[in-house]
């Protein structure tokens, strides 16, 4: 058998070799080229090329990770580790490729120098990073040997060794993770389903009540950040009480998202079920408001309680489906404002009995009604303490709870947006002009140069993947220009091949022209441009 050296320099693959084991070769060569050189500085006489080439390992080690995760698409895209546990992480944390972090935590646990992680916890990490690093060092020699013999196929010793590196890399981030966040437990991921499930049916009503319109939601309007939590408070309480807002369950057992606020709900919901057809819209519809103003007017219901005790309250509200149920008043414009004085809400009513259909439908309101009302000087205290109770309650939810509630409306604008005719021919060049709408042309996408050749590969089904821009030709962002750096990483467009920052290629999309049935990521340009719409609603699906 030839000496290393010699089979090296022999067999050693062209650079123009498409074929992913000739990648992997030059990949791993610049790695162990720049590992070279850091090992031979004196970062103390030279710290400014010590910080270049720290950069450069950080690039070169993420451009070899990104080859290693092609070769294990296509040597072994059945035997990969699962990846579910993903949905479990917060998603600030899934913009980026958790790869390289992942090596680089692993490698500092192995020195000592980790500092992210307790004592405890980093102990019982270090048999995984050690493990994981192993297994790195294994892949890259039966890889760099394959390379050098036979790049075009992958034998058993290969693919066992792809298999062992990918399931424990992917429990060692499962539990690097887990010890640096809270991620949610498989019950919490269920509640958060329920709640997106209220979310998309609060959404229905206030299309239906004429609170909010297609048009707002096609093109996310940024009020309805606030305005959907708000109306969904309202939904959850008082429309659907056996949802996942349900407060007949102990707060335990609500989502966390919600479980904070259990006892401020329980006196809302007490609130809202003395509320007649048109206090409960007016309400309403200065949650959806921007800005509140005076509700005082014509429209304004009269106040009762110890304002009127002699008055009789209209009927309750109960469930929309009720027949008793007065019908929403569409025509009530009214906003709430701030009032000179307000007082807290009464105490928590009683259990309504076993047999009624609905919330409160068939109690008696009496005494209870007038309980609730003598807390406030006028039908404007009350309403204005609600606006601002469930006000709070979502508001807060912004600040507390940003990533699950920015994952539970990002899905929910999925399910309730408006979906394009699948049946469209997006062949010719018309609807391909009609497709890019104001997107403005990228002078150079490879793919709007003609845009009738590529609608055309669409429809054929091609497989001729675009060819990818070399790490070390782009230096920034492709969309944005801003500059890559140790955090600004790089990231490929699967559609046109070009690099971009995480801000510019959030999407994924399945690319089947391309061979990609999963999604992959692609960026802002042709997730608007290139892509019809049956690809890109496989993102919600």
């Amino acid at each position: 058998m030839l000496p290393a050296a010699l089979r090296r320099w022999l067999h050693r693959p062209k650079r123009s070799d498409p074929r992913l084991l000739s990648q992997f070769f030059f990949a791993d060569e610049r790695v162990t080229r720049v590992v070279a050189e850091i090992n031979g500085l004196d970062a103390e006489l030279d710290p400014q090329q010590y910080l270049v080439l720290l950069n450069q390992l950080h690039l070169s080690q993420a451009h070899l990770l990104a080859v290693i995760e092609r070769i294990m698409e296509e040597c072994i895209p059945t035997q990969r580790h699962s990846r579910d546990y993903l949905v479990k992480f917060p998603e600030e944390l899934l913009v980026d490729n958790l790869g390289n972090h992942m090596l680089f935590a692993a490698e500092c646990l192995l020195a000592g120098s980790f500092i992210e992680v307790e004592e405890a916890e980093g102990a019982q990490l270090r048999p995984r990073a050690r493990n994981l690093l192993c297994s790195l060092e294994l892949v890259r020699t039966v890889l760099r040997e394959q390379s050098l013999s036979q790049p075009g196929t992958y034998p058993e010793p290969v693919r066992a060794a792809l298999v062992q590196f990918d399931r424990l890399f992917a429990e060692f981030e499962l539990s690097y993770v887990s010890s640096l966040v809270a991620v949610k437990s498989p019950e919490e991921i269920y509640r958060q389903q329920e709640i997106i499930v209220l979310f998309c049916e609060t959404v229905e009503r206030a299309l239906r009540s004429g609170y909010l319109t297609q048009e707002m939601i096609d093109g996310y309007e940024p009020l309805l950040m606030f305005t959907i939590p708000r109306l969904a408070i309202i939904s959850g309480l008082l429309i659907y009480p056996e949802g996942p807002l349900s407060l007949e369950r102990g707060p335990e057992q609500m989502s966390r998202v919600f479980s904070p606020f259990y006892n401020l709900l329980k006196k809302i919901r007490n609130l809202l079920r003395v509320l007649s057809a048109e206090e409960l819209c007016l309400l309403e519809r200065s949650l959806c408001a921007a800005e509140s103003e005076d509700p005082r007017g014509p429209a304004t219901p009269p106040t009762w309680g110890a304002a009127m005790p002699g008055a009789s309250p209209p009927a309750p509200w109960g469930l929309l489906e009720a027949p008793h149920t007065t019908p929403l008043p569409h025509t009530c414009t009214g906003r709430l404002g701030p009032p000179d004085a307000v007082e807290s809400p009464g105490t928590d009513s009683p259990q309504p009995p076993r047999s009624s259909p609905g919330p409160w439908l068939e109690a008696p309101p009496g005494a209870r009604w007038s309980e609730l009302r003598s807390h406030y000087s006028s039908t404007k205290d009350m309403l204005h303490t609600l606006f601002v109770c469930i006000s709070g309650v979502a508001d807060q939810l912004q600040t507390n709870f940003a990533s699950d509630l920015r994952s539970i409306l990002k899905t929910v604008f999925k399910i309730v947006a408006s979906q394009g005719d699948p049946s469209e021919d997006l062949g010719t060049s018309k609807d391909s002009e009609l497709l890019m709408g104001d997107t403005p042309r990228v002078a150079d996408c490879p793919l709007c140069h003609s845009p009738t050749e590529g609608a055309g590969l669409r429809r054929a089904g091609a497989h001729g993947r675009p060819e990818w821009v070399p790490d070390s030709t782009c230096s920034q962002c492709c969309a944005c220009r801003a500059p890559f750096t140790l955090l600004h990483r790089r990231h490929h467009c699967r559609s046109c091949g070009k690099i971009f920052c995480a801000r510019c290629s959030p999407h994924t999309a399945a690319l089947p022209h391309y061979g990609h049935m999963k999604p992959v990521r692609v960026c802002t340009h042709c997730y608007a441009v290139h892509l019809s719409p049956a690809p890109r609603r496989s993102r919600s699906q």
